[in-house]
């Protein structure tokens, strides 16, 4: 059984949603408000400064912590009302939440018991994850990375059909990060979902298909990564057989920001340059290059979000400790 395996077909209803959830803790609000959907099949990032309400926003979804106001619905029903809720939705809230003395195969056949799957269920699940050669291991003796992949092992335990991940990379080194991209793709191929929450937008911009982007609470954006890109994308600059021509065609298709620049090629403002290419060879116009003056997201991400935020990322760079790697992908 691998991460992209089948379990059901995908439904029509969004697998998660929110609706006007607001959390007050006495004179602090956590929560304001927030609505938003998650469809099924995709992998949506939920992005926001730290302290912008994520993880209080997820336990929410997952009927940890009740709303002082509104609601949210697990594939159309609360989750306290999910006839098998592991089989549902897997969770990782918290990579550091396994006894040190028990092994990695103990541990998981402890979880397997509680939600009622078979114990030939946690080696599959420690193959899925690639601990297999350290399942006997101790968990107290694991690098962060290797807790990282354990969490995940727990939650797809179920096999479930969603996979809600609170800022699953946190420590992670370039290597564990693109083998968790390479899961939760495979994971999402199969028609089921992922909701991922991250403090950085950077780091799941090659993973996710839409973003949520809170602060303070509230929302700021909800839609697809190219809809972002495409709201705040730089030019792009094209040469044309017939640089005239091709801002007409652009035109009756609604993309009216295009000027001829004095060396001949054409600039076009809220479009890609495969929105362009399609435009252009749809009119007759032969395309003979083409580039986008790129605007960084994670930049975007920090203007729409906290100056605090910009200041904590963007200011000067504090030292960094230099960490030994493990095979896992995470520092030891």
């Amino acid at each position: 059984m691998s991460a992209g395996e089948t379990t059901g077909p995908a439904h029509a209803r969004p697998a998660l949603e929110a609706v006007g959830l607001s959390k007050q803790f006495g004179a602090v609000r956590a929560v304001s408000e927030l609505s938003f959907t998650v469809p099924t099949g995709s992998i949506t990032g939920f992005v926001g400064p730290h302290g912008s309400g994520k993880t209080t926003t997820l336990r929410m979804l997952l009927g940890l912590i009740t709303p002082t106001t509104g609601s949210a619905v697990v594939t159309g029903l609360p989750f306290a009302a999910l006839a098998q809720p592991a089989r549902t939705v897997g969770v990782v809230l918290d990579s550091l939440g396994v006894h040190p003395n028990r092994t990695a195969l103990g541990h998981l056949l402890v979880y397997a018991a509680a939600v009622g799957v078979p114990d030939d269920r946690a080696p599959q699940v420690l193959g899925m994850v690639g601990l297999e050669q350290v399942g006997r291991q101790r968990a107290g003796t694991f690098s962060l990375g290797m807790r990282q992949r354990l969490a995940l092992a727990t939650a797809m335990l179920g096999n479930p059909q969603i996979l809600v991940l609170d800022e699953p990379a946190n420590g992670l080194g370039p290597e564990g990060i693109a083998w968790l991209r390479d899961f939760l793709r495979a994971f999402a191929r199969s028609g089921r979902t992922v909701l991922v929450s991250s403090h950085l937008l950077r780091e799941v911009e090659q993973t996710v298909d839409r973003l949520v982007i809170v602060d303070r609470g509230s929302l700021v954006f909800e839609g697809g990564i190219d809809d972002l890109r495409r709201s705040h994308t730089g030019r792009v600059l094209v040469a044309s057989s017939d640089a005239a021509r091709l801002a007409l065609a652009l035109g009756a298709e609604g993309i009216t920001d295009a000027q001829v620049l004095p060396d001949g090629r054409l600039a076009v403002g809220g479009t890609l340059e495969a929105e362009v290419a399609e435009i252009a060879g749809a009119a007759g116009v032969r395309i003979f290059g083409s580039v986008t003056e790129h605007v960084d997201l994670e930049q975007v991400f920090a203007s729409m979000t906290s100056g605090q935020y910009a200041a904590q990322h963007y200011g000067p760079p504090a030292p960094q400790l230099q960490h030994a790697t493990d095979p896992y992908g995470g520092p030891r």
